[in-house]
Order: structure tokens, then sequence, then C-alpha cells
């Protein structure tokens, strides 16, 4: 990494139903110093929620059962908190719908596919808010 240093520590909760990536995202992440915890989906990350105190929630925006905006909507309710420390890993915004959406919480966006330094990039810039 360059000169400027990353802060570690934090509890991150991943959400994507693609295991492969939020295992590779959690490695990363873990290798940074961070704690990290991976759901499945919208349902799952709301039960880690219940039991842990997150700093910063990455989630993908298209899942089974409970996606990306049914998330957000669920922690604007349950933990307002968490719901303005969320970023959105996603392979497209491409509907007007998910455009809208995105643009009215003015959450982070992290494309796929992502390099490393992006995806440190963006949890440094969150943790730093």
């Amino acid at each position: 990494m360059s000169g400027s240093a990353v802060p570690s520590g934090a509890r991150i909760l991943v959400v994507d139903d693609e295991a492969p990536l939020a295992a590779l995202m959690a490695d990363i992440l873990a290798a940074d110093g961070h704690t990290v915890d991976i759901a499945v989906n919208g349902l799952a990350a709301l039960a880690h929620v219940e039991r842990h105190a997150y700093d910063l929630i990455l989630s993908d925006l298209r899942m089974p059962e409970l996606d990306g905006p049914g998330l957000y909507r669920e922690l604007e309710r349950r933990r307002p908190e968490l719901a303005r420390r969320i970023a959105f890993v996603t392979g497209s915004a491409q509907s007007v719908g998910m455009e809208h959406f995105l643009e009215k919480t003015g959450a982070p966006i992290l494309y796929k596919p992502f390099r490393i330094q992006d995806l440190q990039k963006l949890v440094s810039d969150l943790l730093e808010r």
C-alpha cells in the first residue's frame, strides 16, 4: 500500500450470495486487520446485526430472499446509524429502480469486478467518515 495508513480494527459485515467473492473480500479485509463476518443475503445480515455491532456493511445489491435495497430499508427502520455506514458492491445497477434507490441513499458503490486497492480505499474512506 501507499504511504497513507488504512484504518484497521473495524468489524465489517460482507453480505453477498457469491460465496467465493464474499470469502475473497473477507480475506482482503482481514489481512488489513479487520474482523469480518459474512452473510449470504439480507436476512442473514439482519441476524448478524442483531448479535454484533458493526462499523461497516458491504452489501451486494441483488441477492435472494432479501436484496440490498431491502436490507437497507430494514436497517433504516431498525438501526439507522448502520444505514449510514453501508456501501454496495454490484455488477450492475442498470435498472431505473436501482439507480433511483442508489441516488436516494447516497451510499457508495463499488462495481464488480474491482481491484483490491479499490475495496481498501472504499473501506478506508467509510471508516474515516
